[in-house]
């Protein structure tokens, strides 16, 4: 069972991204189940057709622990076991605490079963302290992905990210499997990522191009390839899960300092 984590930047995509891809690979027959890392509890939204799945979180509140697997999971398309966790009431403790509590209790109701062939961690934001570290700090997740783009901050959160890997890699054993591009379209943003990707000793997973086939998905509450399977795009995302399967590069990154960063997006024309 390989366990893997999707970090990047707020807003870059990586939920709309790990719900295609995790369509993909169980298209493709393999055993997933995703575990959502964000309070807003969206993670699996898609693969569950638009339903608004009950956090463990809120689960745990409501009816204490003396709960049943089936109180938290729900399969989806392609028979993916989908898993919110959900955090605190707004305002009141700490929304990383909702990630230890619901890996804590899927592990102790027996979740992490040994037919299944991936567990995806899908973590808010870039937010690698805390409970939002969990994945990396305590070996949860033996890969990371990171989805970013040719944008300065989404290079900036990939080159943070990269930093509490490296953090922790020794005493959690996690690496970094690789980079995936959720274009924004910005200048030459392919030969931009994947010079990050080198630099930072690792490379770029896929690129995935934009296209507004995925909103269009999205507002009809699926993930592309159940909406329009035969589309170039779910090609793109079926490109991608074949790559992160067959991937055999796992590195501990070398991240850049900021100015070297800086550097970096100016020899491709996107600052100055």
């Amino acid at each position: 069972m390989r366990q893997v984590a999707i970090y990047g930047k707020g807003g870059i995509g990586k939920s709309t991204t790990t719900q295609n891809l995790t369509s993909a690979l169980g298209e493709m027959g393999k055993k997933i189940m995703i575990v959502g890392c964000d309070p807003k509890a969206d993670s699996t939204r898609l693969v569950l057709g638009g339903l608004s799945q009950k956090t463990v979180m809120d689960t745990l509140r409501e009816e204490g622990e003396d709960i049943d697997l089936e109180d938290i999971l729900l399969s989806g398309f392609s028979g993916i076991k989908c898993v919110e966790s959900g955090g605190p009431e707004p305002g009141v403790g700490c929304a990383g605490r909702g990630i230890i509590t619901s890996i804590n209790m899927l592990e102790s109701l027996g979740a992490y079963e040994n037919d299944l062939d991936y567990v995806f961690y899908d973590v808010l934001g870039d937010v690698v302290c805390g409970g939002f570290a969990m994945p990396i700090r305590e070996g949860k997740a033996q890969e990371i992905y990171i989805v970013a783009s040719g944008e300065l901050m989404a290079l900036y959160a990939a080159n943070n990210i990269s930093k509490g890997i490296q953090k922790y890699a020794k005493s959690g054993g996690t690496r970094l499997g690789g980079i995936i591009c959720n274009s924004r379209n910005v200048d030459n943003e392919y030969a931009l990522l994947n010079a990050f990707a080198k630099e930072i000793g690792s490379h770029l997973i896929h690129f995935v191009p934009r296209d507004n086939i995925v909103q269009r998905a999205e507002i009809n509450k699926k993930t592309v390839i159940e909406f329009e399977p035969k589309c170039d795009q779910a090609d793109e995302y079926r490109t991608l899960a074949n790559n992160i399967d067959g991937n055999d590069m796992f590195v501990i990154p070398k991240p850049m300092h900021t100015d070297r960063l800086e550097e970096l997006m100016m020899e491709f024309g996107i600052l100055g």
